[in-house]
Parts: structure tokens; C-alpha cells; sequence
């Protein structure tokens, strides 16, 4: 059975062109991957507010930095037993250096589960040793970024 529970998430840039994505383990499919912030929307919550909020919670960064330019994103992905297949909103974020990121309110689940975050230059993420979700980000940063232009 799928899950299509909403969420939204957040593609950031810094000043030099990287994009800013989380590592994490699923314990349940024993698969370790690269994933921009996001994750559900709360009851009454927009689809910007949840990426604002799911920023902050997951790395610390200013919601604020989240503009209001986003791109549907198809998913269908497993994460800890449950299949999702959704559509998702992808916003960007930019930010003029490289911020600091440090968690602010993980749920327990994610402390279990988050295994750290990197800047990654572009060209490199078809290049990872482990898998980035969705797999065609690249191109969703593309849209985002010429939208944004």
C-alpha cells in the first residue's frame, strides 16, 4: 500500500553553486542516501510554510531564505517499511556564502536515522557513492534556478 501523505522540500544553493543535501539511513531497507531538507506538512500549514519550517528544524538555516518558486516534484521512494508515491513541492533556497548547518528540532525517529549533511558542487551528485533522492535532482535545480532568473 502506498502512502501519499504531503510534504515539501528545499533545494539550497550557496554562493557557490553547491546544493546542500542530508544523509540518511533507513534501517528497515539498510540503504543509506542524499535527500534535500523537507518532509510533511502539519494540518493548516501551507506547502511554503512546511519548507520554511522543515528547513529550520532540519539544519538550522533562516525559513525565511525560502522563496516563494517551487517546481512539482513526482516521487515513489520507501522509507522505514512504508512506500510513498506523491508529488512534492521542491522550493530553493539561496544563500550569498556557505551558512552553518546544524539541526534545531529533530524528531527522535530522524536522530536515529540522519547521518549528517554536505554541500555538494552539482557536477558530482550523479557521482555519489550512495544514491540521491529523487534521482533526477539535478534537473529539478535547473527549473528551480532558471525560474528564479
Amino acid at each position: 500500500m502506498a502512502d501519499g501523505r504531503p510534504a515539501a522540500r528545499v533545494l539550497c544553493v550557496d554562493g557557490e553553486g553547491r546544493v546542500l543535501l542530508l544523509r540518511w539511513h533507513d534501517p528497515v531497507a539498510d540503504r543509506t542516501f542524499w535527500e534535500p531538507p523537507g518532509g510533511g506538512i502539519e494540518p493548516g500549514e501551507t506547502d511554503l510554510d512546511a519548507a520554511r519550517r522543515e528547513l529550520w528544524e532540519e539544519t538550522g538555516l533562516p525559513g525565511e531564505a525560502v522563496e516563494d518558486l517551487w517546481t512539482p516534484v513526482a516521487r515513489d521512494f520507501h522509507w522505514l517499511g512504508v512506500h510513498y508515491v506523491k508529488t512534492e513541492r521542491f522550493y530553493l533556497a539561496r544563500f550569498d556564502a556557505t551558512p552553518p548547518v546544524a539541526s534545531a528540532a529533530l524528531t527522535p525517529g530522524e536522530h536515529g536515522t540522519y547521518r549528517g549533511h554536505a554541500w555538494h558542487p552539482r557536477e558530482v551528485l550523479a557521482t555519489l557513492p550512495e544514491p540521491v533522492e529523487p534521482p533526477g535532482l539535478p534537473r529539478v535545480l535547473d527549473v528551480l534556478l532558471r525560474g528564479a532568473s
